[in-house]
């Protein structure tokens, strides 16, 4: 006997399940460490195993069981990790994860079935990757974008807030100025002056950001390189505590730290590590790629609602600039969906309608001092 909720919550997983192998197969082609590339179809293969248990819970209930295609946040994530590498797509991954781990706790198929172990056993198998690489384009450079850094990189996340930033500031900069019922021309040249300006001040806060870090991180090892010339045994005596904390036993601890210790270098890029949280290889990111990167994807994002004022003027204009606007509004809600999580409809109307008001309150503001200057 069918039953109507069942059958919808089996092929629910069984989505769930086919998208998560589509995933992890991808990431599996896309990565170049062969290491990573079997953890990865491991993960594949058990979500495989998990969509053929959910396929054999659909037979008894009398459901047409199929082959369900890959989502599109499965698509589009499995495109950026052929494409721009699978650490560019950790952080959002890891996030659904969490999000899943606890899906199966109140399914008592799923608990029977020891489904819900499996789930947070991937979600800590995805983090532990997540933290063993570093994350994004060059490190650190994307995800400082507006003070937006974490540790480990999330240069998915911090790309799309970037264009956002340069959508929102420009679509109201454009509307504020138009409600003012200045010219076309007058538009597009504070269109323009606001992209540049903007983009600049990004770029230019993101060097002095990164530098500023990069020198500081510099300054903080070289006085841990004076330390450990000039007091070997207290540092030793740091990373023994360090590896208790972790977890090994002092014996254990003591011995690894005297490994460390033999070799100076070895022992300093490990200190910079362990007590510091450096990595010495990085520091910080690139300078230059990080304020690069700012201005482009500033730039980005505030080129839609000035693009129409290039052919178009008045009231055709202003409505085509809305609709570029809509529509990358639109796009950013899909992109902040792939490290949310929510729902496409849900973070594209949530991101029109933030975009919109504050295009709204802005241009009623420029109504309202173009008439009041105007007489």
């Amino acid at each position: 006997m069918s039953d109507p909720e069942a059958i919808a919550r089996y092929r629910a997983n069984l989505k769930g399940e086919v998208d998560s192998a589509g995933l992890y197969h991808a990431l599996a082609d896309a990565e170049a460490d062969p290491h990573l590339s079997e953890v990865y179809r491991r993960l594949a293969a058990v979500e495989e195993a998990h969509a053929e248990f959910w396929r054999k819970q659909l037979g008894p209930v009398g459901a047409r069981i199929g082959n369900p295609r890959l989502g599109w946040r499965t698509r589009i994530l499995a495109g950026l990790a052929r494409r721009f590498g699978p650490q560019f797509v950790l952080p959002a991954i890891s996030t659904l994860e969490r999000r899943d781990s606890g899906q199966y706790d109140n399914q008592p198929e799923a608990v029977a079935a020891g489904l819900p172990g499996a789930e947070r056993s991937h979600q800590r198998i995805v983090e532990a990757v997540e933290k063993s690489i570093s994350g994004g384009l060059s490190g650190d450079s994307l995800a400082r974008l507006e003070g937006r850094h974490r540790r480990g990189g999330n240069a998915l996340r911090a790309a799309v807030l970037g264009a956002n930033d340069g959508l929102v500031s420009n679509l109201s900069l454009v509307m504020g100025v138009a409600g003012s019922g200045v010219s076309g021309a007058t538009i597009l040249l504070t269109g323009l002056a606001g992209l540049v300006a903007g983009a600049c001040s990004m770029a230019m806060g993101e060097w002095l950001s990164v530098t500023s870090s990069r020198e500081l991180n510099q300054q903080q090892i070289a006085v841990e390189a004076d330390e450990l010339a000039r007091m070997p045994e207290e540092e030793k005596e740091e990373l023994v505590l360090i590896y208790q904390a972790k977890g090994l036993d002092e014996a254990q601890a003591r011995a690894l730290a005297d490994r460390l210790m033999a070799n100076k270098d070895t022992a300093l890029d490990t200190l910079a590590r362990e007590e510091l949280g450096i990595d010495p290889g990085e520091l910080g990111g690139s300078a230059w790629v990080a304020s690069g990167s700012s201005f482009a994807l500033f730039s980005i994002g505030a080129i839609f609602p000035v693009a129409p004022f290039f052919w178009l003027d008045g009231a055709p204009a202003l409505l085509v600039s809305l609709a570029l606007g809509g529509l990358a509004l639109v796009m950013i809600g899909a992109g902040t969906s792939l490290f949310t999580g929510r729902g496409l409809v849900f973070s594209s109307l949530r991101q029109v309608l933030i975009g919109f008001a504050a295009a709204g309150i802005t241009y009623g503001i420029g109504r309202l001092v173009g008439v009041s200057l105007g007489g």
